[in-house]
């Protein structure tokens, strides 16, 4: 396995964006929510694409839980001219509390163009957890990798067709992924 880097500190002023990635289909509720209500009562910033599978379900479990200190933020895809955008069918789900919309298109195989929100979502994210996904999510692991973010992968028992890349993390349990966010946010001792 390859070792934590850890993520640049957040201001004392800001609570930690953790960034999750994965499928825009399948739920993977068995990761998702139980994901989701821990890095709500750890006290962070959850950030993903906005829209349905995996960003919905981790969305919904983080957003129900109660009283929590972070927000669910929202990097939308779209397009832009001159006169109008124009938001994705779908986006953003129900609850994502910070909604950014963006003018770019491009995801799924295009995920590392610079017409792709996913540059956005790994630069912002002090951590990256990746669940289940598609070429999507492939592309958001790689450029965690590339641009020094901490990054971890939680398949559980769901198959993808890719295999992270060197640099990434692997987990087999919930408590790997908290140890692992824990320690690269300074909040925990070690791997």
């Amino acid at each position: 396995m390859a070792a934590a880097t850890a993520a640049s500190p957040a201001p004392a002023s800001r609570l930690p964006i953790v960034g999750v990635m994965g499928s825009g289909v399948d739920a993977c509720d068995d990761l998702a929510d139980p994901l989701g209500r821990w890095l709500a009562q750890a006290g962070v910033h959850l950030l993903n694409g906005g829209g349905g599978g995996v960003m919905a379900a981790v969305s919904r479990a983080f957003h129900a839980v109660t009283p929590r200190a972070g927000l669910v933020i929202g990097i939308l895809p779209g397009e832009a001219d001159e006169m109008r955008h124009l938001a994705k069918p779908g986006y953003p789900n129900a609850w994502i509390d910070v909604p950014i919309y963006t003018h770019l298109p491009l995801s799924g195989a295009d995920g590392m163009d610079a017409r792709s929100r996913n540059p956005i979502n790994v630069l912002t994210s002090d951590v990256v957890v990746a669940l289940p996904g598609g070429e999507g999510t492939r592309s958001e692991v790689h450029l965690a990798v590339r641009f020094g973010k901490p990054v971890i992968v939680w398949f559980g028992t769901h198959r993808v067709d890719w295999a992270p890349p060197d640099g990434a993390r692997r987990a087999e349990t919930l408590e790997d992924v908290q140890r692992f966010v824990r320690v690269c946010l300074g909040l925990g001792t070690t791997l």
